[in-house]
């Protein structure tokens, strides 16, 4: 009895388009579950902090009014 296997589909590695700031940007898990970056984490919670509004906190200050 033969079995074929098949071959799992290589996709091509594009570069996604990012902000100016975060020219440079690659993320990838390694086997152990943990997020490699190639730009330091501090900054890029610097830029999120800076330019995306956090929902959780807008829904929590609108409740307090």
């Amino acid at each position: 009895m033969k079995f074929s296997t098949m071959a799992k589909d290589k996709k091509s590695k594009k570069i996604p388009k990012v902000h100016k700031d975060l020219e440079g940007l690659d993320l990838s898990i390694n086997s152990l579950g943990k997020v490699q970056s190639s730009i330091d984490i501090d900054k890029i919670n610097t830029f999120l902090n800076k330019n995306v509004s956090d929902k959780k906190l807008n829904q929590k200050k609108d409740s307090e009014e």
